[in-house]
């Protein structure tokens, strides 16, 4: 909010009142305009944000202005290592956050969008390397611009494209057999070392697979796999599912006051949540 600031000095019974300047309440992001920004925006605050994203390496996607999932789930990826609720809001703490720990070129940012240019905007990237690709214009006028696509529903209320409903069940049960006790974000890490597993040359290729790996998850081991997830399980593979890897790209955990395993402690660790170390 801008406010005009006045001095007052009294003097006897004369009052004496100087205009001084214009200035910013310390609370405000200049950075930013004041609307909570959310999924199905569209518009300048959205480049921002996606741009200062990429910048810290939460967001890969293209630069265009449109709040999509894949922004969504970069949004909650940041708030969580940075310590925030994590919601997917954009309001004025998140704000706050991005500003003070990225950078923002403006001018450089709406150019190449405006100009239709594929781009990134890494920190640490000369901006000669980051233009990757201009797209043909034709003659030298700007691209026209072009409408942001229809809203959607997320089709991760239903199935996700790539995961049947018995990879979702069994993951599920899983999570619940390994960490029904840990802190959400815990279970969602377990949910992520399952399918990082899933997407490495050195485990099965399938959910499945994964989970049933002879001695790969005790919960299979000791017959817990088999207990009713609870929504919270359910929930956690979700966000798992949608992006969300507070595990830091693991493929292991253990808990340190039950691992009985010297090879598990060599592997190099990543992070503690919960009871679990999360490693590679």
């Amino acid at each position: 909010m801008i406010w005009k600031k006045m001095i007052i000095i009294g003097l006897g019974a004369a009052l004496l009142i100087f205009p001084v300047s214009e200035w910013t309440s310390v609370n405000s992001v200049e950075a930013f305009s004041n609307q909570v920004i959310q999924h199905g925006a569209t518009g300048d605050d959205v480049i921002e944000l996606q741009a200062r994203l990429q910048y810290l390496g939460f967001y890969n996607g293209n630069i265009d202005g449109v709040f999509g999932w894949g922004t969504y789930w970069a949004v909650r990826n940041f708030q969580y290592e940075f310590g925030l609720e994590i919601d997917g809001l954009v309001g004025e703490e998140v704000k706050n956050k991005l500003t003070k720990a990225s950078k923002y070129d403006k001018g450089f940012v709406q150019e190449q969008v405006r100009r239709g240019n594929d781009f990134t905007y890494y920190g640490g990237t000369p901006k000669t390397q980051q233009v990757k690709q201009q797209k043909p214009k034709g003659n030298q006028e700007p691209p026209q611009k072009q409408e942001p696509p229809q809203k959607q529903e997320p089709t991760a209320v239903n199935v996700p494209s790539g995961y049947s409903q018995n990879d979702i069940q069994l993951m599920a049960n899983a999570v619940y057999g390994e960490a029904r006790g840990e802190p959400y974000v815990g279970q969602v890490a377990v949910a992520s070392v399952i399918l990082n597993r899933v997407s490495s040359a050195t485990f099965p290729n399938t959910v499945s697979g994964v989970i049933f790996e002879p001695r790969a998850f005790t919960a299979v081991s000791d017959g817990q796999i088999w207990l009713q997830p609870n929504e919270t399980a359910k929930e956690a593979v979700m966000d798992a599912i949608n992006g969300w890897d507070p595990s830091g790209q693991a493929i292991y955990y253990f808990n340190p006051n039950t691992a009985t395993s010297d090879w598990i402690w060599s592997r190099p660790q990543i992070k503690k949540i919960g009871k679990h170390i999360f490693c590679k």
